[in-house]
């Protein structure tokens, strides 16, 4: 799974890039047969308020595209860390979601029969 980090607003740092990368990473063992067709793209923004300075200051959104849909996480909080937990979690949930809806119509089986009929 490819990760594309951008930053408004703010610095990048090291640190939250591993932490992100981590996070983030950690979801690719929930779509296997995905990483076989094509790679999926995940977009991480991490934004800061310029205006805002109490509260929920850090803004994560992330967007993962995958074959016929769209999978998007936000989260708002007032440190980045626990953002980035906060849209993990949501995106692990729309993940989920997304593969009790299709079903495998490749299976390993159904790729052995196609090609002892030749197809």
């Amino acid at each position: 799974m490819n990760i594309n980090i951008k930053y408004t607003n703010l610095d990048s740092t090291p640190a939250i890039e591993e932490y992100i990368v981590d996070k983030f990473g950690s979801l690719k063992k929930f779509i296997p047969r995905l990483n076989k067709k094509m790679i999926p793209q995940m977009q991480v923004e991490v934004s800061r308020s310029s205006k805002q300075r109490k509260g929920d200051v850090y803004r994560i959104e992330c967007n993962l595209k995958l074959p016929g849909r769209l999978l998007r996480a936000e989260a708002d909080s007032w440190d980045a860390r626990l953002g980035i937990d906060a849209c993990r979690d949501t995106m692990d949930r729309e993940i989920r979601r997304y593969k009790s809806r299709t079903r495998p119509q490749d299976s390993s089986g159904q790729q052995k029969l196609r090609k002892l009929r030749g197809k």
